[in-house]
């Protein structure tokens, strides 16, 4: 059996015995922050007796999401892990199980980048929306800010015609979205919460199932990650977060390193 704790440090091994309620560990490059974070779920469940089923890990990449499992496997053994994945793989596990909610198939399709943008012409051609006004690309990338953010089109902010316009194919897009039984990528996190505000009994299911939640990298997380995060862990308020807030490398895609400065005020 590993020992969980006899060849941590002092620090690593306060984060893994901590008992309950939220947690930060702030930790720079190569101070063995997924080595807590592993050490922690192992724990968790061997020392305290948790359901792998009541624990969720979430990170970003799907390498870091199968290292974290594969880690925690090492530990434990492979019959019971438990839920580790990126956000935008739970929010479509989330979402295919209770899509009809919010108004979608279950076998709803994922546009990429490429579907996305060409959508987005159609949508700016029916709109009267020149391309040297207003390209797709260009819309797009302002709209995947917005969803970033967690603003929908009716809450897009319009300063000048730019942004009028920016606001409108906002609009069609996601109508467009809709009725082809299609989200694109920000959609899997901004829909996820949409689902948990309008539908309590949903977000009942998940925060009363999920015991504990552990994010990995969280200076790294946008304000829709931040929302479903706290949403999930809102009931037992057992949010373990891990990050480096000198290393935000995702601020280009609107992650918002406040997240984690702000963590000990949120909590």
């Amino acid at each position: 059996m590993v020992d969980l704790v006899g060849s941590l440090n002092d620090m690593q091994q306060r984060a893994v015995l901590h008992e309950r309620g939220p947690l930060l560990i702030l930790a720079g490059a190569g101070s063995g922050k997924t080595r807590t974070l592993t050490h922690r779920v192992a724990f968790l469940m061997r020392e305290r007796g948790v359901p792998a089923s009541r624990i969720f890990a979430v990170t970003f990449t799907n390498k870091a999401a199968a290292e974290l499992r594969e880690r925690v496997e090492k530990i434990v053994g492979s019959d019971d892990l438990p839920w580790v994945s990126t956000f935008h793989a739970a929010g479509v596990r989330i979402l295919r199980a209770h899509a009809e909610r919010i108004g979608f198939a279950r076998n709803f399709a994922i546009y990429d980048d490429q579907d996305q943008e060409r959508l987005l012409r159609d949508c700016l051609r029916e709109l009267d929306i020149s391309d040297e006004f207003l390209n797709a690309r260009a819309a797009g990338n302002a709209i995947d800010a917005a969803k970033n953010r967690s603003v929908l089109p009716d809450d897009f902010p319009v300063h000048d015609p730019r942004t009028e316009a920016i606001a409108r194919a906002y609009r069609r897009y996601q109508e467009r979205l809709a009725r082809s039984n299609a989200l694109d990528f920000g959609d899997l996190l901004l829909h996820t919460v949409r689902l948990f505000r309008e539908h309590e009994d949903v977000l009942d299911r998940y925060r009363d199932r999920l015991l504990h939640v552990l994010v990995d990298e969280y200076q790294d997380t946008n304000k829709v990650q931040y929302q479903l995060t706290n949403l999930l862990a809102s009931r037992h308020r057992n949010l373990c977060v891990v990050g480096d807030d000198d290393q935000s490398i995702y601020r280009w895609r609107g992650a918002e390193v406040s997240n984690i400065l702000e963590f000990e005020s949120d909590y």
